[in-house]
């Protein structure tokens, strides 16, 4: 048996107890040398990344929405512009109790107005109840938590004494903004369009902004509050006038105050628009439209009068290069109505029947009730006599007549079973006699298109195909297909030829569309059908921008005519409508200093209860070297040689003082006369 060795354990448990002090050490000193090795890694590498990202999470971003690009007309002058301002608003107190919102707010308006009238600028001067209705304490236009403004174009002192006595007002707060003004005389209103808020339904209900809303980039991110086109072109050329986002940066604390100094970088401004709208021809559009409406309502003449008359159409385009040179809605209003994005429901009720573009899509005269509109014909009306010039070219250019073949006209041409006979007559019952193919225009002969054109086509092409291939020719020139204008909401017309071959006969819908009926089209198509008579066949583009021009005036996009399709048709086919529309009777055209091709219309409409007549002109001047084409469209107008003809005289010319038709515009030599008499006058005081 053996015995245990005190001394020799003693040793054991001194060498295992420095064997574990040591591996403790080492131990420790392992875990220090780790911890030690990673402070250096977080300080020397990873060190900026993290500074970076701690600095960011103590740092505010705000985006600076851009100030939108101007638009101007053909001669500079702004049509709508932006300027950067300084804003007041007021929030809503989140803990306000409804009883007391009212009084609260009528003191913070009285206490406003105050300092508005001390400080502010005379010309924007407030009343308590503007400052109140700018409140919306009825939620009319924003929600509880969306800050509402009261007042924008703040003065310097203005801003110095907001800012230094916030304290003193509940829920103020001054917002640097891009505010939109439109010119006072309301030039070509509904083409130029009108903004709204990028929120509160314009991302949910137009595609083109929920795309937007998916944006990643920080300079292309639209601002909740940013105020984006939704019509004309502020909306066609959303992209170009917006610009790009600024950033405003500051550092703040864990209390969200600021506790360093801001940064800013600036927002790049938009583009500029210039347009091809002379402002010239379209105020004296306007006018001469809001003008003929009145004298028609309430002439004394009996062929003149049409008592329902209350809104007019016209557009005037260049024949060789497409440029619209007036678009003319009427009536219009004031587009600075939508000042900051938003319009109450009354004020909506007031301009709802207008703020749409007539000339594009269809509108109705402003009545008390649905079923009271529905007793008027819309902007969209058939084309009457004014389809005639096209309706011999294609029996000309189908081999149904030729040029020098003559029908009679005895008033009347009758189609259909025996005994059921539908007959066409001319308006008036007038009885025309021989008549070739350009006297058919110049007297809008309904049986001769009826008999030369409707019928022969049917028989040539028997069904569905002869209703083919007249629709195939309206679409050669414009008239049931987009203008292709990029316009928002324009229609391409509404076709009813179909619809009369499967209720009635192939040959009642080319019989009745010969003549101008079974299908109504918008004012612009109007309008570049004209061009195409007049140019021989070629469908230009309709175009509204001449250029756009960044802020520093370089140009960025220019504009070239663009054809969209041609229509070959022989010479002699051109000439022979030229002859006829050259000799149509028409009134207010005494006295011209040039020379046009013309064709009065009066096209009818049913409507509940009655039947209406709508006055549609068109024509081109000169008639020898045709540059400007004009189409007026005068619903409820009675006779469109009485209603729409006047309406072109002004303004064809308006455009020749302005632009000129022969080349040198009549300012231009008013100018030049005036300088010889002011240099005479000079002349004669020397002597």
């Amino acid at each position: 048996m053996l015995t245990d060795d005190p001394q020799k354990r003693e040793i054991n448990n001194k060498r295992h107890f420095s064997f574990r002090l040591n591996l403790f050490f080492f131990i420790v000193f392992g875990l220090f040398s780790v911890l030690i090795i990673q402070l250096a890694i977080l300080q020397f590498v990873e060190g900026p990344t993290l500074s970076a990202a701690g600095s960011k999470k103590s740092t505010r971003n705000v985006k600076i929405a851009p100030i939108r690009g101007n638009i101007y007309d053909s001669e500079g002058k702004a049509i709508a512009y932006s300027t950067s301002t300084q804003s007041l608003y007021f929030s809503i107190p989140p803990n306000y109790k409804t009883a007391d919102l009212e009084k609260m707010a009528r003191e913070e308006a009285a206490n406003l107005v105050e300092i508005f009238d001390k400080y502010g600028n005379p010309e924007l001067k407030m009343t308590v109840d503007d400052v109140i209705k700018q409140m919306d304490l009825e939620f009319k236009l924003n929600n509880i938590s969306t800050p509402r403004r009261i007042k924008s174009g703040l003065t310097n002192e203005e801003i110095a004494y907001f800012l230094g006595n916030r304290s003193k007002f509940i829920g103020i707060d001054i917002m640097e903004e891009s505010v939109r003004h439109y010119s006072q005389d309301t030039t070509a209103v509904q083409l130029v369009g009108y903004l709204k808020k990028f929120k509160g339904g314009v991302r949910e209900n137009f595609s083109f902004y929920a795309d937007k809303a998916k944006e990643t980039e920080p300079e292309l991110q639209y601002l909740e509050d940013e105020e984006v086109g939704v019509d004309g072109l502020e909306m066609l050329y959303q992209d170009a006038l917006r610009g790009k986002n600024g950033l405003k940066s500051y550092p703040v604390n864990n209390q969200e105050v600021i506790v360093g100094p801001v940064q800013i970088t600036n927002p790049q401004k938009g583009d500029d628009l210039y347009l091809t709208i002379n402002r010239g021809v379209q105020l004296t559009t306007e006018q001469a439209i809001t003008d003929q409406i009145k004298k028609i309502s309430t002439s004394s003449v009996s062929a003149e009068r049409a008592s329902y008359a209350k809104i007019g159409f016209a557009v005037a385009i260049e024949v060789d290069t497409g440029k619209v040179i007036a678009m003319a809605s009427m009536p219009d209003y004031d587009p600075n109505i939508w000042s900051g994005g938003r319009i109450n429901q009354e004020d909506y009720d007031n301009i709802k029947n207008v703020v749409n573009n007539g000339t594009i899509t269809e509108v109705y005269p402003k009545y008390d009730s649905d079923e009271e509109r529905a007793k008027h014909p819309s902007s969209l009306v058939p084309l009457g006599s004014t389809m005639k010039p096209l309706s011999v070219l294609i029996g000309l250019n189908e081999g149904l007549f030729k040029t020098t073949d003559v029908y009679n006209d005895t008033g009347v041409f009758k189609f259909g079973k025996a005994g059921h006979e539908v007959p066409i007559i001319n308006a008036g019952g007038h009885v025309y006699g021989a008549l070739d193919p350009a006297r058919a225009i110049e007297k809008s002969s309904n049986p001769f298109m009826a008999a030369m054109v409707g019928s022969r086509l049917n028989q040539k092409y028997p069904g569905a195909e002869g209703v083919d291939v007249w629709d195939r020719y309206m679409k050669e020139f414009g008239l049931g297909v987009s203008t292709e204008s990029g316009l928002y909401m324009e229609k391409k017309g509404v076709v009813d030829y179909y619809h009369e071959l499967e209720t009635a006969s192939a040959q009642s819908a080319l019989i009745r569309a010969s003549f101008g009926q079974q299908a109504r089209y918008t004012t612009l198509q109007l309008a570049v059908y004209a061009s195409m008579l007049a140019n021989h066949g070629k469908r230009m583009k309709p175009q509204f921008v001449n250029e756009i021009k960044d802020s520093a005036g370089n140009v960025v996009q220019s504009f070239t005519p663009e054809v969209l399709n041609t229509v070959d048709f022989p010479e002699e086919y051109w000439k022979e409508i030229e002859t006829g529309m050259g000799k149509v009777g028409v009134q207010g055209f005494d006295g011209v200093s040039y020379t046009f091709n013309r064709k009065t219309g009066t096209a009818q409409s049913d409507v509940k209860g009655r039947r209406a007549d709508n006055g549609i002109f068109i024509a081109y001047a000169p008639a020898d070297k045709p540059k400007l084409a004009v189409a007026v469209v005068m619903p409820d107008g009675g006779f469109g040689g009485w209603s729409a003809a006047p309406v072109a005289r002004k303004i064809f010319d308006a455009y020749d003082y302005e632009v000129g038709l022969n080349g040198t515009p009549g300012k231009a030599k008013d100018a030049a006369a005036s300088t010889e008499t002011d240099a005479a006058g000079t002349e004669t005081t020397v002597q």
